[in-house]
């Protein structure tokens, strides 16, 4: 009783808090939850636990579940696929990562049932997490001890229901692949994730109904020359070569499709592609024209991860300004309507991850990987290192240029109170079932828009946002700028 009402007081003062994003996690050092001390001291003897060489990089919140992916680029990394429970009976600020599906399903090197080294990952409506494994260990001279992999997992019994290798075809001798986009159409089996290769500057496609891939090449995937110096958290260091990172995909559009936004790594430009090219694997060749420059965001606007909301706002992390971005995709791409949402000069310092989930709810991680991977002295374990934290997506945006004139009006920030399951509908997939229950409000489902397909909630979240307001009708047909950059030889765009 006493711990649940801790619990209360607390997330009732974190609520009433004047900020926009809100610590709900923070550590020094990772560590996981071994099924008792003897066995973690032991992992520790044999070096299969070494909690300083841990870097959270990836963050998915699916139901009661917020994953975590830690990659193996040093040893000591017992599972790089994690899970942290969100409806315990009381709230830990530094939880314990417990592997997910299973100790064993992260086997280093087990090709065919484990998983090596996971970056990125994403839950989908239809209740599956998307999961790449790039297959390898270390980080400078990085071994690959199994191919490069998807693996999907059914969420509600915590099974894999897919393993897909890529193709030698879509992998070259530099592939890394850093990132996954998903884009569901008109049913759980029409259904595509891209994957960006960041340093063989490719992009591959996925059709889960083919189970099939395929990869494209274009020169927008490249980094841009003049924007390889970097300055994050007053630490100066060179990463010219990484090409195409942050991808999303943008809502459906009047043509039934979405365009899949992406930016390389060492770029300050946006470009996209609908995703009519990308489901054509004969498009493969000729479609060097379909993908279009968007527009600049600005200096010191470096960023490794897009997201888009299903009513065309994109949130992006700003890893040179300790910062989260936005932009509303109504509007045209420029620094002018491009604005910084959340800063954090300590807590913000390199944010690695940035997810909306049901329309209301941002999840960001900070991970100071810039230190961890190009400072001499590494990390200081004395200090809080990686921290998670979330927000109101309305809060987010509230008084920006991204702001819609629809959202003015802004929800209720409540904090949580024990009840059952809530169950919504899915107006293009039929009834979703709920998830374990969690600490949750009761709310009722957003009214449909037959324009903009409908991304219901399976269930409300651990800080209960309140259901957004209908969706407003989206304006233009894919909102891309059809000028041609790279095309037009005008390399000097101006960032103001």
């Amino acid at each position: 009783m006493t711990s649940s009402l801790l619990l209360l007081c607390c997330l009732v003062s974190l609520s009433s808090a004047a900020v926009k994003l809100q610590e709900m996690f923070s550590w020094n050092v990772l560590d996981w939850a071994y099924p008792d001390e003897q066995t973690k001291l032991m992992a520790i003897s044999s070096g299969e636990l070494i909690p300083e060489n841990a870097l959270p990089v990836g963050i998915e919140r699916w139901g009661n579940k917020l994953f975590v992916s830690v990659p193996r680029w040093r040893p000591g990394i017992p599972a790089t696929l994690n899970y942290i429970p969100l409806d315990g009976p009381q709230h830990d600020p530094s939880p314990k990562l417990i592997p997910y599906p299973s100790w064993a399903a992260n086997e280093l090197g087990n090709c065919a049932s484990g998983l090596t080294t996971v970056y990125r990952i994403k839950a989908d409506q239809c209740n599956r997490l998307w999961v790449l494994d790039v297959g390898t260990y270390g980080y400078d001279n990085a071994t690959n001890v199994c191919p490069y992999s998807l693996s999907v997992y059914d969420l509600n019994t915590d099974r894999r229901i897919r393993r897909y290798v890529f193709r030698p075809e879509d992998i070259v001798p530099t592939t890394f692949i850093a990132n996954i986009a998903l884009d569901i159409g008109k049913s759980c089996d029409d259904a595509f994730a891209y994957f960006s290769d960041e340093l063989g500057y490719g992009l591959i496609a996925y059709s889960w109904e083919l189970n099939k891939s395929w990869r494209f090449s274009h020169d927008f995937f490249r980094p841009d020359p003049l924007r390889g110096d970097f300055n994050i958290g007053g630490l100066n260091f060179q990463w010219g070569a990484e090409g195409i990172f942050g991808i999303t995909a943008s809502p459906i559009g009047a043509d039934g499709y979405r365009n899949l936004y992406f930016s390389p790594l060492a770029s300050h430009i946006e470009f996209a592609v609908s995703t009519r090219i990308l489901r054509n694997e004969t498009a493969v060749s000729g479609s060097y024209h379909d993908f279009k420059v968007v527009g600049t965001r600005g200096p010191n606007s470096h960023t490794t991860s897009h997201v888009m909301s299903e009513r065309g706002i994109e949130l992006f992390n700003l890893i040179d300004q300790n910062a989260i971005g936005c932009w509303n995709s109504a509007l045209q791409y420029k620094p002018q309507n491009i604005a910084v949402v959340e800063k954090d000069d300590i807590g913000l310092i390199f944010p690695c991850d940035v997810k909306i989930v049901e329309e209301r709810e941002v999840w960001v991680l900070s991970d100071r990987m810039s230190q961890f991977l190009e400072s001499e002295y590494g990390l200081d374990y004395s200090d809080i290192n990686f921290r998670i934290y979330t927000g109101s997506l309305h809060d987010l945006i509230a008084g920006t240029v991204c702001e819609p004139p629809a959202l003015s009006t802004p929800p209720q920030f409540l904090p949580p109170t024990a009840v059952g399951p809530v169950t919504y509908y899915d107006s293009r997939f039929g009834p979703v079932p709920p998830s374990p229950q969690i600490y949750t409000q009761p709310q009722a489902p957003r009214p449909y828009n037959p324009q903009v397909p409908q991304l219901v909630p399976k269930v409300t979240s651990y800080l209960n946002f309140q259901p957004a307001p209908a969706v407003p009708q989206r304006v233009g047909k894919n909102n891309v700028v059809k000028n041609s950059f790279w095309l037009r030889h005008n390399y000097a765009v101006n960032e103001y």
